[in-house]
């Protein structure tokens, strides 16, 4: 579900070692350029260090990058725990759950966070890192999915695989379509502002429907 997204893990403002000032330039560089774009040295002078000390402490950048990769993908992991599945619940039946979700998306994406931006690379790029993310996200997915079912909250589905890709990729959406979305929507969805919209819409769909069945003459 979209709720699923609810990130609440963000680089650390108070970690100031060589070593994570040094990944939090990278992850910044790759965010924006893409790591095949970024030389070891830019990463150096972004991070206010020498590249010596860059080399020093991850060997090379293929070890940085695994770095960033492996600090991503835990944040991004930190979310499959992030919210109760009661409140999933009560957030598809039209529950009170909207404005915490909205707030948690918030929190998980402040102002100037690169890992949306550095997952949606991952994502798109077909990334070894960003395919065993969408996977361990989607087999998450799949068993909330069952969960939900089994509690009577969600209707049973004859195809539950395409189902659980279905809910993840609108998740998705949010990361990879963010630019796109704030432009048609007039709001990014990311912000309070913007998911308190999005998460409404989507939840009168998800509880509701969207469509009606044409009225027989």
């Amino acid at each position: 579900m979209f709720s699923l997204l609810n990130m609440s893990s963000a680089i650390d403002p108070g970690d100031l070692t060589a070593r994570a000032t040094i990944r939090n330039a990278a992850l910044r560089l790759f965010a924006e350029r893409g790591p095949d774009a970024v030389t070891v040295r830019e990463i150096a002078t972004q991070a206010g260090v020498s590249p010596a000390l860059v080399l020093h402490h991850f060997g090379s950048k293929d070890g940085l990058r695994a770095e960033v990769d492996a600090f991503a993908a835990h944040a991004f992991d930190a979310i499959l725990e992030a919210m109760p599945t009661e409140e999933l619940a009560e957030l598809l039946t039209g529950g009170s759950t909207r404005g915490s979700l909205a707030e948690a998306f918030a929190r998980g994406f402040p102002p100037g966070s690169p890992l949306p931006a550095y997952l949606r690379r991952l994502l798109l790029t077909n990334d070894p890192a960003g395919a065993a993310l969408f996977g361990r996200w989607y087999a998450a997915t799949r068993r909330l999915l069952d969960m939900l079912v089994e509690m009577g909250v969600a209707r049973p589905s004859e195809d539950p695989d395409v189902r659980a890709a279905f809910f993840l990729v609108n998740d998705l959406a949010l990361i990879v379509l963010r630019n796109q979305i704030a432009v048609a929507i007039g709001a990014d969805p990311l912000t309070p502002a913007g998911m308190d919209r999005w998460a409404r819409e989507a939840g009168i769909v998800y509880a509701e429907g969207a469509f009606r069945a044409p009225q027989k003459e």
